[in-house]
């Protein structure tokens, strides 16, 4: 025994109800005696209105919110190295204790010079204010007091530099030194990342710089993640192009709590350009062109078809903005169109994906996708494009 879906059971009754209209048709004649079309089977779907988002999409590059390599300012033996690679650390935790032997004794003598040029500072004042001294000797005083202040700053600005520790918050790597290695000026000791907020650098060509804004959102996903995706808006827009490719460097930045995005992976970016709401929407599979006419099959009140022109707006994965010809709630031919002529009967089934589906694809107004520029709906900027139930969202 063969078991037939509901679905096919539906679509058989249909078939057979048509062959039986048609024997009857050919059997009675149409008038005059004449052959009379039977009402042909066709899917169809309603004219809707939704939230459509222009969108331009580019591949791009992420980097560190903020990455540095940790160096030594002055040169010294490194005493420690007490953090963990690869981990986390806090603004200002302790990522390598130089020696400070030096540095300790010469801010004891620069401490030692500045009480004695205080004290005489202190002795030439008194002296001076009982008549018995010239202003002169009171201002060489003062200007070695200021003097010997400043050469123990100095010295306590170089003791501070033993101990190097983390600018920001971020994740630190391999350690490049070992304890007890001697270290010059510059020499490197390991790096530092923020990746809980991240850079994501792309090219946009020169014609949507128009509508590229700062402060645009901006959704990142990237292959190593299917499915998951980040939220951020646009930064930074380059004053100046490529000459060479006559495109804008931008930068995004996006927060990444979960930490699975890393520096130097590859990123899709997906900016919204534009929000339009109420945009009226139908299945592409809807349209048909003749000539330089893009038309559609209306199924008016009494189950006939009449040819409808109609204007085109932005193009999405599987529907087709409609910018003129076609009124909210209007049912228009999905499958079976090919048959259609002005007037003809049909039997209208409605569509699996009901009044039309969502998704994003490329498409500017009125054409085909170029350039990276793409459309979505349904979901709201900024938010990440996983659809929720029975809503459906661009890319």
């Amino acid at each position: 025994m063969i078991l037939v879906p509901s679905f096919s059971r539906v679509r058989l009754r249909v078939a057979f109800a048509v062959i039986a209209l048609a024997a009857v048709g050919c059997a009675r004649g149409g008038p005059g005696g004449g052959f009379s079309m039977p009402p042909m089977p066709v899917e169809t779907a309603v004219a809707s209105k939704e939230t459509v988002f222009d969108r331009f999409e580019a591949v791009g590059s992420i980097e560190a919110g903020d990455a540095i390599t940790v160096a030594t300012e002055i040169a010294a033996n490194v005493v420690s190295l007490p953090y963990r690679e690869g981990r986390p650390v806090e603004k200002g935790a302790l990522l390598a204790q130089l020696d400070d032997a030096q540095p300790k004794a010469e801010v004891d003598r620069t401490s030692a010079i500045r009480d004695q040029a205080r004290s005489t500072y202190e002795r030439v004042k008194s002296v001076v204010e009982q008549g018995a001294g010239s202003a002169q000797d009171l201002d060489d005083a003062g200007a070695a007091l200021k003097v010997a202040e400043a050469n123990l700053a100095l010295a306590d600005t170089r003791l501070s530099k033993a101990q190097i520790k983390a600018p920001f918050d971020g994740v630190v790597g391999s350690k490049r030194v070992s304890p007890g290695a001697y270290l010059k000026v510059g020499d490197a000791i390991t790096d530092l990342a923020r990746i809980s907020e991240l850079k994501v650098i792309f090219s946009a060509p020169e014609r949507y710089l128009g509508k590229l804004k700062a402060g645009a959102p901006v959704s990142v996903s990237t292959t190593a993640y299917p499915g998951y995706a980040l939220s951020g808006r646009i930064d930074v827009i380059d004053p100046v192009l490529d000459p060479e490719t006559r495109s804008a460097r931008v930068t995004a930045r996006v927060r990444n709590p979960g930490g699975k995005f890393r520096p130097g992976m590859s990123a899709n970016a997906s900016v919204v350009l534009s929000e339009r709401m109420n945009a009226l929407t139908i299945p592409n599979e809807a349209v048909f062109a003749e000539g330089n006419q893009t038309l559609v099959y209306v199924v008016q009140a009494d189950s006939t078809v009449s040819r409808r022109a109609v204007t085109l707006g932005t193009r999405l994965s599987d529907e087709v903005e409609v910018v003129q010809g076609l009124e909210p709630g209007q049912r228009v031919v999905v499958a079976g169109h090919q048959k259609l002529f002005e007037t003809a009967k049909v039997i209208p089934i409605q569509s699996q994906g009901g009044g039309g589906a969502g998704g994003a694809g490329g498409g500017a107004p009125g054409g085909a996708a170029a350039g990276g520029a793409n459309a979505g709906k349904g979901a709201a900027p900024g938010k990440s494009p996983a659809a929720k139930p029975g809503e459906k969202s661009g890319k």
